[in-house]
């Protein structure tokens, strides 16, 4: 008898316990409540739902869409068309990686990789053969009037001397204007180029977008130091441990001014990069500074994307709007994040055929969430050895109609 007074007294206790526990994350708890409820009426009739009762796991990921889904976000890019003077293709002339334009006295101003020659590969000798396209590329930049017929006017910046850091190459480049200065920021390697080799990212600065640049001594953001390759081969598959996300290469720079800070969004590659369902294992992180030449300390939340390839990103509505492009299973999406790192899918379009793409930041931003994108500028392939800049053209697709039909 005594044994079942105390299991009452037990049970007792326990049903008080659960009914005074409050759950771990409040926030999680009402978002599991949100994501189990009923469909209404407005969204069985919209997604086409036929059961309400029987939902597929495609009706369930739709239904955690945004209430509020739109096609602001939804647009088409045109086929790329060629540009003229000096940045029409010239063959045996590398140009590429354009970066956003800005403007300054009238003219746009945008800054690109150059090098010359064909492509050698890793088979011959590293240490005086050109491995790919952007090896031995100085930083060179051009103006124009009106966007289509543009003039080189020189070298920006040149690769470093032996022995340092961006001894062998410098390209990928992004501009940024802030408080009447111009900084560059661009990738870098070192001597000798193997496949194993772990770029960097440098960064040069000036009073004038004509220059002179004075370059940063030391990189300001290198990949992480925790990955450990799996013996001597030149085999950049072969790893014990991957690391981060970004152990093997750090990429494509950008530097945003935002809220008083300065956030370094950068492509990261990884050691015994995989391919996965969505293709490449390519991931986007971001380093922020209080000051626009650093230092840069990356963000713990990092990486801040599944996908993406070359950075595009752009200030938007108070946010940071990022254009997430050939790799990853969330490639071909527009992205936004209101605090600059936790995106959220905007809008899923078309392929992407502009690369690299140099913003227009001249743009009026805030009119639309894709206005930047309207115009801007794009490298091609000519051929694998030789490629050239373009322009590219994006339109706002608002309705589907056939031939003939009315809107």
């Amino acid at each position: 008898m005594r044994h079942k007074i105390n299991l009452t007294v037990l049970a007792l206790i326990l049903m008080m316990s659960a009914c005074n526990q409050k759950p771990e994350n409040p926030q999680k708890a009402e978002e599991t409540k949100t994501t189990d409820s009923t469909p209404t009426e407005a969204q069985i009739d919209f997604l086409g739902i036929t059961d309400p009762n029987h939902l597929s796991a495609a009706s369930k990921r739709a239904l955690q869409w945004p209430t509020d889904l739109g096609n602001e976000w939804f647009i088409e890019f045109s086929q790329l068309q060629p540009l003229k003077g000096d940045l029409a293709y010239e063959e045996g002339v590398v140009r590429r990686d354009p970066s956003a334009m800005i403007k300054h006295d009238g003219k746009y101003y945008v800054w690109y990789s150059k090098s010359t020659g064909k492509t050698d590969g890793f088979a011959g000798d590293i240490e005086n053969d050109k491995v790919f396209p952007w090896d031995r590329c100085d930083i060179w930049y051009a103006t124009s009037e009106d966007g289509w017929t543009w003039k080189e006017e020189g070298m920006a910046v040149p690769r470093g001397e032996k022995g340092s850091y961006d001894d062998r190459s410098v390209f990928t480049v992004e501009i940024m204007e802030h408080d009447g200065m111009y900084y560059l920021c661009y990738q870098t390697v070192k001597s000798p180029y193997n496949v194993r080799v772990k770029n960097q990212v440098g960064l040069a600065w000036s009073n004038s977008p004509n220059g002179p640049w004075t370059k940063s001594e030391e990189p300001i953001l290198s990949p992480a130091d925790n990955g450990v390759w799996k013996g001597t081969e030149q085999n950049r598959f072969l790893v014990e441990k991957k690391g981060d996300f970004d152990s093997h290469k750090v990429h494509d720079p950008c530097i945003i001014p935002y809220k008083g800070k300065f956030y370094l969004y950068y492509k990261g590659e990884q050691m015994g990069e995989a391919i996965t369902f969505g293709g490449r294992q390519i991931r986007h992180g971001v380093a922020i500074a209080d000051n626009p030449k650093g230092p840069y300390v990356k963000s713990p939340y990092n990486p801040i994307s599944n996908s993406g390839h070359e950075i595009c990103v752009w200030p938007y509505n108070g946010g940071i709007a990022s254009l997430i492009t050939t790799d990853g299973p969330e490639k071909n999406t527009i992205q936004w994040a209101e605090d600059g790192i936790n995106f959220e899918i905007m809008s899923v379009i078309p392929g992407v055929n502009a690369h690299a793409i140099g913003l227009n930041r001249t743009a009026e931003i805030e009119k639309e969430p894709t206005e930047i994108l309207r115009w801007g500028l794009s490298h091609i392939y000519n051929s694998y050895d030789y490629q050239s800049i373009m322009r590219f053209e994006s339109h706002r697709k608002t309705t589907h109609v056939a031939k003939g039909e009315s809107n």
